[in-house]
Order: C-alpha cells, then sequence, then structure tokens
C-alpha cells in the first residue's frame, strides 16, 4: 500500500471509528498481524508498551477507548514514505473515569500491509498521561 490518498483513507477510517468509540469499525482498519505501542517507559506509566496480534490489539484498543474518549482531533501533518506515514494531531481527550479533559499533541507512526494497519507506534506526552491517570 503505497498510495498516499489509500492510506489517509485508511488512517481517516480508523481517526474515526476510533473517535465514536466504535472497536469494529476500527479492528477493519489493522491486518490479522498487526502490532500497536504507546511508546513510553512502562514503569513510569502502565499504559505504554506493545501488544501483538489482532485479538490482542483489539482488547487494549477497548481498554483504551473505555477510558480516553477522543472528542476532537486536527491533523497537523500527514506524511508518507513508502509503505508508512507519520502523522500530527492535536487532540482533546475526557479521561472517563476522572472526567478529566486535556489536550494533547500525538505523533502516531503507521506501516501498512496489503491495504490494512500492520503497524502503529504512538507518541504522546506520557508525563501528561500519568499526571491524569494517577489515583
Amino acid at each position: 500500500m503505497a498510495d498516499r490518498e489509500a492510506m489517509q483513507r485508511l488512517v481517516t477510517q480508523a481517526y474515526a471509528a476510533r473517535g465514536k468509540g466504535e472497536i469494529d469499525s476500527l479492528m477493519e482498519t489493522f491486518g490479522s498481524d498487526s502490532r500497536f505501542e504507546l511508546v513510553g517507559d512502562k514503569k513510569a506509566l502502565h499504559l505504554t508498551g506493545v501488544v501483538e496480534g489482532h485479538a490482542n490489539v483489539r482488547q487494549a484498543l477497548v481498554q483504551y477507548i473505555a477510558a480516553f474518549e477522543f472528542m476532537d482531533r486536527k491533523i497537523t501533518s500527514f506524511l508518507v514514505d513508502g509503505d508508512r506515514a507519520a502523522v500530527h494531531s492535536t487532540i482533546t481527550v475526557r479521561f472517563i473515569p476522572k472526567n478529566i479533559t486535556f489536550t494533547a499533541d500525538v505523533l502516531d507512526l503507521f506501516r501498512f500491509e496489503n491495504g490494512k494497519i500492520a503497524e502503529l507506534v504512538e507518541f504522546t506526552d506520557t508525563a501528561l498521561l500519568k499526571q491524569v491517570t494517577s489515583p
């Protein structure tokens, strides 16, 4: 999948499904051997780490959707190189358990394979996440 427009459509579809909390629609954008990583120090923030395989990615994303409502996303840049894309966004998020709303920048690195997301590596302000999610 080296077509910029196809990649952008798939990412837009994934972001729209995530924004609506529609896990089935979101998982349709991921391949069967997909991988998701929230980058950060696992000792500092339990939410960080890597999950592999469609079922495990689904389970992780179900937990994220239950805890974090994505209220708004503004894409700042969308860069494509071969089968990869980098997307910089500013998102407004509500941490549901505490009803705390915050804004953060996110950098998503995608790798595509066979018309699906094969890998998503996400970078965000993990110090802010730790502050928001701490008891």
